[in-house]
Order: structure tokens, then sequence, then C-alpha cells
């Protein structure tokens, strides 16, 4: 089997872009880029028997196209909470964003700013009550789905890249 995804998005300014996350459960598409630009997309499908399909493609119409605003610095890393229907962004300042969906749009919820180092990662974890976020200087910081620190760890010397849930 084979997916393919084509749909022309504008980008405004010819910005660049540095992230890109899908959120395959309720089918948002977030695009991060330079100067803080933030813009979340939601695809809608046509499906039904009085859609006539030709080829390969179902018919496909964006139903948000909303841009974001918060971040000042370039958004660099994003994460999807699917089951709290929450967004977590973070900008090459180290501002992270926790964004909420509130009546079909999404809103600022938290803010936090380590102001010592920017995110390399941060990932939820798989009931969505948990995200662990890594930053470039070494620290891990795991936090409560409602902005509370649970579990903190310096890792001095070492250069964080990456975090992965592990299923068990």
């Amino acid at each position: 089997m084979f997916v393919y995804l084509s749909k022309k998005i504008a980008i405004p300014n010819n910005t660049r872009l540095r992230c890109v996350s899908w959120n395959k459960d309720q089918g948002y598409i977030t695009c991060g880029g330079e100067e803080g630009l933030l813009k979340v997309l939601k695809l809608e499908t046509q499906t039904g028997k009085d859609v006539k399909v030709k080829g390969l493609a179902a018919p496909s119409n964006l139903s948000m196209n909303q841009t974001l605003e918060g971040h000042s610095g370039g958004v660099q890393v994003v994460a999807w909470n699917e089951q709290y229907q929450k967004m977590t962004t973070s900008d090459q300042y180290g501002l992270i964003i926790v964004w909420m969906l509130y009546k079909g749009s999404w809103y600022e919820e938290m803010i936090n700013n380590r102001n010592k180092s920017v995110v390399s990662s941060m990932k939820w974890n798989c009931d969505g009550q948990k995200i662990c976020i890594v930053y470039e200087d070494g620290a891990v910081i795991v936090g409560s789905v409602d902005g509370n620190r649970i579990w903190g760890k310096e890792l001095r010397g070492s250069q964080l890249a990456y975090v992965e849930v592990i299923l068990t």
C-alpha cells in the first residue's frame, strides 16, 4: 500500500519552514517556521457514495487554516497530545507554548520559558498525561498535562537531540 498527500499551502512572505507535524487522529497539520510562523491546518476529505473519485485521491479541502501568534523566534519543535486535543510548540529562544482547541480555534493555554537553553525535542506519552522535554544543554523535564513539573534531571556534558516514548 502507498499513501500520497499533496496539497499546496501558502506560507506568507516565503518564510522558511523549520518543522511540520501531523496529528493523524484529528487530521491537523502544523507548520512552524522562521520569525514565529505557526500555522495549523485541517484537511477534510470528502467521502461517501455521492463522491465520484477519478484516479487515486479523494477530493479534499482545508477546513482550517489558522495562523497562531505567540512565538517571536523560529518555531522548531511541535508535539501533539491527541488525547487532550493539545499542541505544544517551542521556538529558537526556548519558549514553550501549550495550545488548546476551543470552539474550533486554537488558543494559548500555558507558556513556559526556562531561559537557559533551547528545546531539542518533546513528546507526549500515549495517554496524554505526561510530556517529556529535552533541552540542548542536557536538561530533561517531565511535566503533567495540567502544567505541573513531575521530574527533572540535568545530564551535564550531554547534548540531547531527541526523545521518544516507549510503549510497554
